[in-house]
């Protein structure tokens, strides 16, 4: 009781959060490592601030040290966090709380919640969305269990889910990745907080769904006059949802102040280099992003250059025609008991000519790693043909087999999206890039190595790195790594699946930039998949939409967002949040989900499941799924 009493000082009119000077230290091997020094903000009632800045700049830590929820090793050392607590009508300091305590417990989850970045590492797998949802609530509130399912089942409609009582019973792997977010959501939301901490809450979704969760977290806000923290590194919904931004970088606040202010007139570089860093539509041809530290790659004697590779520019590199592939889901859970056809791909058909660096974007669902995986034989398509242009010789992909299929596999190489987890923790970077080199038996340890060191030097990595494990590196350097062991083999083809969605902004533009150097650099071709717009747009040259397994529209870069014909890709461009304060998203409008329902979509473009279609040529390279028997002059007119 004494420590809450030290903690209260008596209220008065002001921000309803406001950290002074917060500094947390990180206890490694006995020593202290600075993660915050000097920290101050504050947030109003009602309010939205946006803390913004890279990974390892400090703001998951301020929103630990607020929550009481920091790791064992991390102590406040200096600081207070006064939180205007509207159940005791006074100022507590959060700060000098024991985060074991009743008072904090009291406030954590009842007073401040918070959503975090990945729900399906924060919900449990093996407990219902509303058990979940209403332990939140029985914690903070005396109510019956039936009183308790009933509130918990009235917040799920409240937050979009499209059958709340059924949603109450399911379990988070039945749930998609925006649903999931919702039901984080819901629960963060279930006892009216008056402070909702967003920690990243949108960096894994699609643009639509992105869209659609923003405008979730708008909505909530102004019916219960929540105030907002809102952590990102996307300044696009920085733009669009925040009255105020708060700038971190390596655990100090170097610019702060209201929106308008910050986005106009940027006083600080390193904010005018973020904002140089991402991806924009207005950018002028052959124009690159500045990233906030550069990369510089080198090719060495080993790797072969863009003169040695052997192939006919006028020959599509890569040809697929007609493929389809469904799966069988049984009956349960979700599907409501009966069994269910998914058409995952159904009758693609496009080419990928040599040296291009060909887009493919969509929404999680539409199909694109499906594809790419029958692509790279790692799925076995129902029908369709997959041919690769090597030379001369056209090779028939799914008619490979045994040591042919194993040679093949030097000319197409994969970029995994994850690069946490498409790293061996228990091997060396060393091992990690012999090890191709290992399966397809090429040269000895002294060719072995000194191939290493050159893929080094090529991604922009010191080769003095390469007796060290994954866990030492950041994201954007392992993903550098995995590039680095796609290219070991020298190949000719390289499907990247999402290789920048788990990236901030400035490590993004340093991959991005990279990818483009290493294609005009070693001649590569990419199929490049995505379901960033702006992403597609800076790297790609030519671009197909795909929506629930089929491509809808295929045309030039220049082309396709110029002039977008068809309903989906026209909402797709309509959810990307455009980090210039000229262009707000238009949330009403893209909150109705019929643009990614084919049945919805307006003649000649509805899917139905008796209606044929065709992929019909628009405009020379324009292409377009129509109703079978339209025509070009049909829409024309």
């Amino acid at each position: 009781m004494a420590e809450e009493f030290n903690s209260v000082t008596e209220t008065s009119q002001g921000p309803l959060l406001e950290v002074n000077r917060l500094a947390v230290d990180f206890m490694l091997h006995g020593h202290p490592v600075t993660a915050l020094a000097d920290v101050s903000f504050s947030v109003a009632p009602g309010e939205t601030v946006a803390l913004v800045g890279e990974s390892g700049s400090g703001k998951s830590v301020t929103s630990q040290a607020i929550m009481g929820i920091l790791p064992s090793n991390a102590v406040i050392t200096a600081g207070e966090i006064l939180f205007d607590n509207p159940n005791l009508g006074r100022r507590q300091d959060l700060a000098a709380l024991d985060p074991d305590s009743d008072a904090f417990r009291q406030v954590r989850g009842g007073n401040i919640s918070i959503v975090f970045q990945e729900p399906m590492t924060s919900l449990s797998p093996v407990h219902t969305i509303g058990d979940q949802i209403s332990e939140a609530l029985f914690l903070h509130r005396d109510a019956s269990r039936a009183e308790g399912l009933a509130l918990t089942e009235a917040m799920l409609g409240h937050v979009g889910f499209p059958d709340p009582a059924r949603a109450l019973h399911m379990y988070p792997f039945e749930l998609s990745g925006g649903l999931r977010q919702r039901a984080m959501i819901a629960m963060a939301m279930i006892c009216h907080p008056a402070l909702l901490i967003a920690d990243e809450p949108t960096t894994a979704l699609d643009v639509t769904i992105q869209a659609r969760i923003l405008k979730l977290i708008k909505d909530l806000q102004a019916e219960l006059g929540m105030a907002l923290l809102l952590i990102t590194h996307d300044l696009g919904v920085v733009a669009n949802m925040s009255d105020r931004v708060v700038v971190m970088y390596h655990g100090h606040v170097v610019e702060a102040g209201p929106l308008q202010a910050l986005f106009e007139s940027p006083q600080h570089e390193y904010l005018r280099s973020l904002m140089r860093a991402v991806p924009r539509f207005d950018l002028a041809p052959g124009e690159r992003l500045v990233p906030v530290r550069e990369i510089h790659s080198e090719a060495g004697a080993l790797i072969r250059k863009p003169t040695e590779r052997v192939g006919d520019p006028k020959i599509p590199h890569l040809r697929i025609d007609n493929l389809g592939k469904t799966f069988h889901l049984r009956g349960g859970g979700l599907f409501g008991g009966q069994d269910r056809v998914l058409r995952a791909v159904d009758g693609v058909s496009f080419e990928v000519e040599r040296g291009e660096c060909f887009g493919l974007v969509g929404e999680s669902g539409c199909g694109k790693t499906t594809l790419s995986k029958m692509i790279m034989r790692a799925i076995t398509p129902d029908h369709g043909e997959i041919t690769y242009q090597d030379g001369h010789d056209a090779i028939d992909v799914r008619a490979l087999e045994g040591d042919e299929l194993l040679a093949f596999r030097r000319k197409m190489q994969f970029i995994f999206q994850d690069p946490y987890s498409a790293l061996n923790p228990r091997m060396t970077v060393f091992d990690i890039l012999r090890e191709p080199l290992l399966v397809h038996q090429l040269g000895d340890l002294d060719y072995q190595r000194e191939m290493a060191t050159e893929l080094m030097h090529l991604v922009g990595l010191d080769p003095r790195f390469l007796n060290r494990y994954p866990h030492s590196f950041s994201g954007g350097q392992r993903q550098r790594i995995g590039i680095a062991r796609a290219l070991a083999l020298q190949p000719d083809l390289i499907i990247c699946d999402e290789p920048v969605s788990a990236l901030d902004v400035s490590i993004q533009a340093q991959v991005l930039n990279l990818l483009k150097d290493l294609q005009q650099e070693l001649g590569l071709t990419f199929l490049f998949i995505s379901h960033n717009l702006a992403v597609i747009h800076y790297i790609a040259n030519r671009i197909a939409v795909m929506c629930r397994g089929r491509i809808v529209e295929l045309a030039s870069r220049d082309r396709l967002f110029a002039k977008p014909l068809h309903p989906y890709t026209r909402a797709l461009l309509e959810a990307v949040p455009h980090p210039e304060l000229s262009q707000p998203l238009d949330f009403t409008a893209i909150a109705d989900a019929a643009a990614s329902d084919p049945a919805r979509w307006p003649a000649p473009f509805t899917v139905t499941q008796n209606a044929p279609t065709e992929f019909i040529e628009v405009d020379p390279g324009h292409f377009l799924r129509v109703a079978a028997g339209v025509k070009a002059s049909d829409l024309a007119a």
